[in-house]
Protein backbone atom coordinates (compact mmCIF):
# COMPACT_ATOMS: atom_id res chain seq x y z
CA UNK A 1 0.00 0.00 0.00
CA UNK A 2 1.03 4.07 -0.58
CA UNK A 3 1.69 5.66 2.59
CA UNK A 4 -1.26 8.30 2.46
CA UNK A 5 -0.03 11.79 2.01
CA UNK A 6 -0.65 14.68 5.02
CA UNK A 7 -3.31 16.30 5.05
CA UNK A 8 -3.64 18.85 1.72
CA UNK A 9 -3.29 22.12 3.77
CA UNK A 10 -0.71 21.48 6.29
CA UNK A 11 1.47 23.80 6.87
CA UNK A 12 3.88 24.04 3.87
CA UNK A 13 7.77 25.13 3.23
CA UNK A 14 6.93 28.68 0.73
CA UNK A 15 10.70 29.57 0.46
CA UNK A 16 13.29 27.17 -1.83
CA UNK A 17 16.23 25.97 0.01
CA UNK A 18 18.30 24.22 -2.51
CA UNK A 19 20.47 25.25 -5.42
CA UNK A 20 18.95 26.41 -8.98
CA UNK A 21 18.65 23.04 -11.20
CA UNK A 22 16.86 25.26 -13.81
CA UNK A 23 16.94 29.18 -14.82
CA UNK A 24 14.53 30.19 -17.88
CA UNK A 25 15.42 34.19 -18.66
CA UNK A 26 12.87 35.43 -21.76
CA UNK A 27 12.27 32.38 -23.56
CA UNK A 28 10.04 32.97 -26.50
CA UNK A 29 8.92 30.34 -29.04
CA UNK A 30 7.65 31.46 -32.64
CA UNK A 31 6.08 27.99 -34.58
CA UNK A 32 5.53 29.19 -38.28
CA UNK A 33 2.82 27.87 -40.04
CA UNK A 34 2.64 28.68 -43.83
CA UNK A 35 2.98 32.50 -43.95
CA UNK A 36 1.95 32.85 -40.01
CA UNK A 37 4.07 32.95 -36.88
CA UNK A 38 2.41 31.70 -33.52
CA UNK A 39 3.99 32.62 -30.43
CA UNK A 40 3.64 29.58 -28.15
CA UNK A 41 5.88 31.55 -25.08
CA UNK A 42 6.53 35.17 -25.02
CA UNK A 43 9.22 35.91 -23.07
CA UNK A 44 8.76 33.31 -20.05
CA UNK A 45 11.18 34.05 -17.08
CA UNK A 46 11.06 30.89 -14.00
CA UNK A 47 13.68 29.78 -11.68
CA UNK A 48 13.10 25.93 -9.64
CA UNK A 49 15.48 24.83 -7.02
CA UNK A 50 15.92 21.80 -6.12
CA UNK A 51 13.65 19.98 -3.83
CA UNK A 52 10.80 22.11 -5.09
CA UNK A 53 7.32 20.93 -5.96
CA UNK A 54 5.94 22.85 -8.79
CA UNK A 55 2.41 22.29 -10.95
CA UNK A 56 2.74 24.52 -14.47
CA UNK A 57 -1.89 25.36 -15.21
CA UNK A 58 -3.33 26.48 -18.05
CA UNK A 59 -5.91 25.99 -20.86
CA UNK A 60 -5.42 24.74 -23.90
CA UNK A 61 -3.45 26.90 -26.30
CA UNK A 62 -1.71 28.49 -22.76
CA UNK A 63 2.19 27.52 -23.53
CA UNK A 64 2.12 24.84 -20.23
CA UNK A 65 3.02 22.02 -23.04
CA UNK A 66 5.53 24.27 -24.73
CA UNK A 67 7.08 25.08 -21.57
CA UNK A 68 7.22 21.75 -20.51
CA UNK A 69 9.07 20.62 -23.92
CA UNK A 70 11.81 23.14 -23.45
CA UNK A 71 12.21 22.15 -19.44
CA UNK A 72 12.69 18.82 -20.88
CA UNK A 73 15.07 19.68 -23.56
CA UNK A 74 12.97 18.24 -26.19
CA UNK A 75 12.90 21.87 -27.67
CA UNK A 76 14.75 24.69 -27.67
CA UNK A 77 13.62 28.97 -27.40
CA UNK A 78 13.90 31.20 -30.84
CA UNK A 79 14.59 33.89 -28.14
CA UNK A 80 16.21 33.99 -24.80
CA UNK A 81 17.74 31.62 -21.87
CA UNK A 82 17.67 28.53 -20.73
CA UNK A 83 20.55 26.93 -17.89
CA UNK A 84 19.74 23.93 -16.46
CA UNK A 85 22.03 22.98 -13.51
CA UNK A 86 24.37 26.40 -14.40
CA UNK A 87 24.84 25.29 -18.10
CA UNK A 88 23.33 27.16 -20.83
CA UNK A 89 21.40 24.39 -23.00
CA UNK A 90 21.50 26.56 -26.53
CA UNK A 91 25.47 25.82 -25.52
CA UNK A 92 24.84 21.96 -25.62
CA UNK A 93 25.23 19.35 -28.22
CA UNK A 94 22.63 16.87 -29.46
CA UNK A 95 24.29 14.53 -27.10
CA UNK A 96 24.82 16.45 -24.31
CA UNK A 97 20.96 17.05 -24.71
CA UNK A 98 20.20 13.12 -24.96
CA UNK A 99 22.45 13.09 -21.88
CA UNK A 100 20.64 15.49 -19.93
CA UNK A 101 17.20 14.07 -20.76
CA UNK A 102 18.57 10.10 -19.93
CA UNK A 103 20.39 11.32 -16.42
CA UNK A 104 19.03 14.68 -15.30
CA UNK A 105 14.93 14.43 -16.24
CA UNK A 106 12.67 11.70 -15.28
CA UNK A 107 9.72 11.76 -17.42
CA UNK A 108 6.04 10.60 -16.48
CA UNK A 109 3.70 10.82 -19.38
CA UNK A 110 -0.01 10.11 -19.42
CA UNK A 111 -0.17 6.97 -21.72
CA UNK A 112 2.37 5.48 -19.27
CA UNK A 113 4.69 4.23 -22.71
CA UNK A 114 5.34 1.30 -21.83
CA UNK A 115 6.74 -2.33 -23.69
CA UNK A 116 3.58 -4.30 -23.54
CA UNK A 117 5.36 -7.63 -24.22
CA UNK A 118 8.03 -6.78 -21.35
CA UNK A 119 7.65 -6.91 -17.36
CA UNK A 120 7.96 -4.14 -15.18
CA UNK A 121 11.52 -4.57 -14.27
CA UNK A 122 12.51 -4.51 -18.04
CA UNK A 123 10.40 -1.50 -18.57
CA UNK A 124 12.63 0.21 -15.55
CA UNK A 125 15.65 -0.91 -16.26
CA UNK A 126 15.51 0.34 -19.97
CA UNK A 127 16.77 3.98 -19.10
CA UNK A 128 19.85 2.37 -17.29
CA UNK A 129 20.24 0.19 -20.55
CA UNK A 130 20.50 3.03 -23.09
CA UNK A 131 22.93 4.60 -20.17
CA UNK A 132 25.61 1.81 -20.16
CA UNK A 133 25.33 0.99 -16.73
CA UNK A 134 26.13 -3.07 -15.96
CA UNK A 135 23.28 -5.14 -15.77
CA UNK A 136 23.55 -6.30 -12.45
CA UNK A 137 23.79 -2.99 -11.17
CA UNK A 138 20.52 -1.87 -13.23
CA UNK A 139 18.77 -5.04 -12.01
CA UNK A 140 19.14 -3.83 -8.51
CA UNK A 141 18.40 -0.32 -9.32
CA UNK A 142 14.92 -1.62 -11.07
CA UNK A 143 13.93 -3.03 -8.13
CA UNK A 144 14.96 -0.89 -5.48
CA UNK A 145 12.92 1.91 -7.74
CA UNK A 146 9.82 -0.52 -7.77
CA UNK A 147 10.14 -1.54 -4.54
CA UNK A 148 9.91 2.29 -3.57
CA UNK A 149 6.76 2.93 -5.35
CA UNK A 150 4.87 -0.24 -3.84
CA UNK A 151 5.21 -2.52 -6.47
CA UNK A 152 8.08 -5.13 -5.42
CA UNK A 153 5.80 -8.19 -5.77
CA UNK A 154 5.19 -6.88 -9.10
CA UNK A 155 8.16 -7.19 -11.22
CA UNK A 156 7.96 -9.82 -13.33
CA UNK A 157 3.77 -8.56 -14.37
CA UNK A 158 3.78 -7.20 -17.66
CA UNK A 159 1.68 -4.62 -18.18
CA UNK A 160 -1.72 -6.25 -19.32
CA UNK A 161 -1.51 -7.58 -15.94
CA UNK A 162 -1.21 -4.24 -13.99
CA UNK A 163 -3.96 -1.90 -13.25
CA UNK A 164 -3.98 1.56 -14.48
CA UNK A 165 -2.43 2.83 -11.48
CA UNK A 166 -0.22 0.47 -11.21
CA UNK A 167 1.24 0.96 -14.71
CA UNK A 168 1.22 4.41 -13.75
CA UNK A 169 3.63 3.87 -10.79
CA UNK A 170 6.09 1.50 -13.13
CA UNK A 171 6.14 4.90 -15.01
CA UNK A 172 7.39 6.84 -12.02
CA UNK A 173 9.56 4.15 -11.27
CA UNK A 174 11.83 4.11 -14.63
CA UNK A 175 11.27 7.73 -14.22
CA UNK A 176 13.34 7.45 -10.79
CA UNK A 177 15.64 4.94 -11.62
CA UNK A 178 18.16 7.02 -12.92
CA UNK A 179 18.78 9.11 -10.02
CA UNK A 180 17.48 12.61 -12.19
CA UNK A 181 17.41 16.10 -10.98
CA UNK A 182 14.25 16.49 -11.58
CA UNK A 183 10.96 14.51 -12.25
CA UNK A 184 8.87 15.97 -15.27
CA UNK A 185 5.09 14.51 -15.13
CA UNK A 186 2.92 15.45 -18.35
CA UNK A 187 -0.71 14.76 -17.11
CA UNK A 188 0.16 12.18 -14.65
CA UNK A 189 -3.55 11.64 -13.73
CA UNK A 190 -5.15 11.62 -16.49
CA UNK A 191 -6.01 8.42 -17.88
CA UNK A 192 -7.07 7.21 -14.39
CA UNK A 193 -10.31 7.19 -12.02
CA UNK A 194 -10.34 9.80 -9.72
CA UNK A 195 -9.63 7.32 -6.22
CA UNK A 196 -6.19 5.82 -8.37
CA UNK A 197 -5.04 9.48 -8.97
CA UNK A 198 -5.37 10.48 -5.62
CA UNK A 199 -3.09 7.41 -4.82
CA UNK A 200 -0.68 8.60 -7.84
CA UNK A 201 -0.54 11.89 -6.20
CA UNK A 202 -0.12 10.49 -3.34
CA UNK A 203 2.88 8.99 -4.29
CA UNK A 204 4.24 12.33 -5.81
CA UNK A 205 3.64 13.39 -2.41
CA UNK A 206 6.16 10.56 -0.48
CA UNK A 207 8.81 11.52 -3.49
CA UNK A 208 8.86 15.01 -2.59
CA UNK A 209 9.09 14.19 0.90
CA UNK A 210 12.18 12.03 0.19
CA UNK A 211 13.91 15.34 -1.32
CA UNK A 212 12.82 14.88 -5.19
CA UNK A 213 12.06 18.27 -7.13
CA UNK A 214 9.01 17.37 -9.13
CA UNK A 215 7.51 19.21 -12.03
CA UNK A 216 3.72 18.80 -12.92
CA UNK A 217 2.06 19.87 -15.99
CA UNK A 218 -1.77 19.80 -15.66
CA UNK A 219 -5.17 21.72 -16.31
CA UNK A 220 -6.76 20.26 -13.05
CA UNK A 221 -7.30 22.57 -10.28
CA UNK A 222 -6.79 19.67 -7.69
CA UNK A 223 -4.32 18.36 -9.12
CA UNK A 224 -2.46 21.28 -9.06
CA UNK A 225 -3.03 21.96 -5.72
CA UNK A 226 -1.01 18.80 -4.26
CA UNK A 227 2.24 21.25 -5.27
CA UNK A 228 3.80 23.77 -3.17
CA UNK A 229 3.69 26.05 -5.97
CA UNK A 230 1.64 26.58 -8.74
CA UNK A 231 2.78 28.44 -11.91
CA UNK A 232 0.09 29.40 -13.81
CA UNK A 233 0.65 30.62 -17.86
CA UNK A 234 -2.43 32.21 -20.39
CA UNK A 235 -1.79 32.87 -24.20
CA UNK A 236 2.21 31.93 -23.75
CA UNK A 237 2.49 34.55 -20.35
CA UNK A 238 3.05 33.52 -17.41
CA UNK A 239 -0.31 35.00 -15.42
CA UNK A 240 0.73 33.90 -11.49
CA UNK A 241 3.25 32.30 -9.90
CA UNK A 242 2.77 31.73 -6.33
CA UNK A 243 2.53 29.47 -3.45
CA UNK A 244 -0.55 26.66 -3.75
CA UNK A 245 -1.66 27.57 -0.56
CA UNK A 246 -0.89 31.27 -0.12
Amino acid sequence: MIAQPPPLFAPRPVRPTGPLVIEIEGVTKLYRMGAETIPALCGVGIKIHRNEYIAIMGPSGSGKSTLMNMLGCLDTPTAGRYEFNGRNVAQMNDDELAGIRNREIGFVFQTFNLLPRSDALHNVELPLIYAGVRRAERLARAREALENVGLGDRIRHRPNELSGGQRQRVAVARALVTRPSIILADEPTGNLDSKTGVEIMGLFERLYEQGNTIIVVTHEEDIARHARRIVRLRDGLIESDAPAHA
